[in-house]
């Protein structure tokens, strides 16, 4: 399985640490944010990683090369205006082949373990969900018996920014900015999407305050 990293964010909220430094490279616990996926999906048995970028880019590419200090192979899918999250996967498909590939959100952190995804995938998605954060209280879709509904009259969790997805999700569409949420709701329709809940340690680190939250956690031993 390859892994594709979403890098190309602005990180507009993280300012003026972001002004000069793609968010991905921004330091917590005097580790860059993209570092920890490296490792983890290292760790997970997969060598081969698409990093796509679009902010400062260029620095992404510098700092991390073709992967080799981390045993990976890294190859990169620039964009020259950001193209959202379904956008800038699609662009991405033909480094990534025709199976499935696991996909991480670089602005999160996380001690999920990737290899437990390594698995046959069932369906065009494979969803990684957590409990609902108090900056996103509504929550984002609804896990019933392993599989992913778009049904607001279930409880909600957040969609971490961790899946797997098949190439096929995105049979039919075409280059420009489009999200992913839209793919992922029509796949749910037609009961295409599985699910899990990650109970462990997981932060959206969008604002100067959930970095804080991530030096902390990093500060404490688990």
């Amino acid at each position: 399985m390859k892994a594709m990293i979403l890098a190309a964010g602005k990180g507009e909220r993280l300012r003026p640490l972001t002004l000069h430094t793609p968010k991905p490279l921004v330091r917590a616990g005097g580790v860059p944010l993209i570092e920890y996926h490296l490792r983890a999906i290292k760790s997970a048995g997969v060598e081969d990683v698409v990093i796509n970028h679009a902010w400062l880019g260029q620095q992404i590419e510098d700092y991390l090369g073709d992967g080799r200090p981390w045993g990976l192979n890294i190859r990169y899918s620039p964009e020259g205006e950001p193209l959202e999250t379904g956008g800038g996967i699609l662009r991405a498909l033909p480094l990534l082949g025709d199976e499935p590939f696991l996909v991480v959100n670089g602005d999160i952190w996380v001690d999920f373990d990737f290899s437990s995804l390594m698995k046959p995938l069932k369906g065009l998605a494979h969803l990684v969900l957590v409990d609902n954060p108090p900056h996103h209280p509504g929550g984002d879709f609804a896990l019933v018996d392993g599989q992913v509904h778009d049904d607001a009259a279930q409880p909600r969790l957040t969609y971490s920014g961790i899946a797997v997805l098949h190439p096929q999700l995105f049979a039919g569409c075409t280059e420009g900015p489009f999200k992913l949420a839209p793919l992922l709701r029509d796949a749910m329709a037609k009961g295409l999407v599985t699910g899990e809940r990650f109970v462990g340690r997981w932060v959206d680190v969008g604002t100067h305050e959930r970095l804080a939250e991530v030096e902390q956690m990093l500060a404490v031993k688990p």
